[in-house]
């Protein structure tokens, strides 16, 4: 009989016990189904107050939070920063948090659902192409820079996780973006193709091929093929992942900070449709990233198996404006997006980075 491992003995044997003990937070517990520490459950005049909107890019339609920052005036003018959230996250997650505390700290932000993904339209569901990614930062620039209250002369972008990658790739063409910022960023592209860690170099035209099949069903009308997602791992899957960080992710995506299937469309789940694969593997985020001429800031935990991402993009944006890394002692990627005592140093120093720059 296949021997099943315990949560328990999963946390002591990767050193994710705080991931495993973290505070579960319900989407249907929050009426904004934030799912974060500290979430705001009502708008209360004078404090920071979230307001869900909506906008078309191209023929889709997204679904954004807007956060407006305590005694909000909208004949002032505000600094205001784009957040873009992780790969098979939504807007309640990591992105509503860093949205939710800037905006405490006097910035109107915005964090919006991806094309194709949570609540945003878009079909096939979970399509995840680099353009579109782009596209949606892009996009939650041109809602907010016409934002009462903003000033446009001084907007930031936050990228997380993949939200990251994409964010490096923006700002390369996009001068709107006054600073830049990233945390725990990853390299879809790179990982894609290459494999995490540069594990599946081996694989690379098989899943090629793989993704021009898929496309070519879907051309035919015929069944939509995913990578990931559908139920949620087991304890015996989580134990049987190679790495730490899609450890960490599968209890912080789908136990900790789990946003369910709601409404028209599903939402956090880490699927994405297999034809994606052709954008994905021929993009990486550091193409052309010497275009960067922004002040540029790049966070990761120091104990991060994906730390070698954010090192990379770092080194080759030679010509970004007073370019800083910023390591974050003993976290680990996912711990990165939850943890007070991390997230707290974050804060600080995106306050203090955006302070100078904006």
């Amino acid at each position: 009989m296949k021997k099943i491992i315990s949560i328990a003995a999963l946390a002591m044997s990767t050193g994710i016990t705080d991931a495993v003990n973290a505070q579960t937070y319900k989407a249907d517990q929050n009426p904004y189904t934030l799912v974060y520490e500290g979430a705001i459950k009502e708008n209360i005049k004078d404090k920071v107050n979230i307001h869900p909107v909506s906008y078309k890019i191209n023929d889709i339609t997204i679904a954004a939070n807007v956060y407006t920052p305590p005694n909000y005036d909208t004949a002032k003018k505000y600094p205001a920063v784009v957040v873009a959230h992780p790969n098979g996250g939504v807007k309640e997650q990591v992105a509503g948090l860093f949205a939710q505390r800037l905006a405490e700290q006097g910035y109107i932000t915005i964090a919006a659902d991806a094309a194709y993904q949570g609540a945003s339209s878009g079909k096939p569901r979970n399509v995840d192409k680099p353009q579109n990614r782009v596209a949606d930062i892009q996009g939650m620039a041109d809602f907010i820079t016409q934002y009462k209250g903003v000033d446009k002369d001084r907007l930031g972008v936050l990228g997380i996780c993949g939200g990251g990658g994409y964010t490096i790739k923006a700002v390369q063409t996009d001068k709107r973006f006054k600073a830049a910022a990233t945390l725990s960023m990853f390299n879809s592209g790179m990982v894609r193709r290459n494999g995490f860690m540069h594990s599946q170099f081996a694989t690379i035209q098989d899943r090629l091929k793989q993704a021009s099949d898929a496309r070519a069903l879907e051309a035919a009308g015929g069944e939509v093929k995913y990578i990931g997602g559908g139920v949620a791992a087991t304890d015996e899957q989580i134990a049987a992942m190679p790495f730490e960080m899609y450890r960490e992710g599968a209890i912080y995506y789908e136990r900790t900070h789990a946003h369910p299937n709601s409404g028209a469309y599903p939402n956090s789940g880490g699927a994405y449709t297999v034809s994606s694969l052709i954008d994905l593997m021929a993009w990486d985020a550091t193409d052309q990233i010497e275009l960067i001429n922004q002040p540029l800031l790049m966070m990761a935990g120091d104990k991060a198996d994906s730390y070698y991402m954010t090192a990379d993009a770092f080194n080759r944006a030679v010509n970004a404006k007073n370019k800083e890394l910023f390591l974050i002692k003993g976290a680990a990627h996912i711990e990165t997006y939850w943890k007070p005592e991390f997230v707290s140093q974050e804060l600080n120093k995106l306050l203090e980075f955006y302070k100078a720059n904006l």
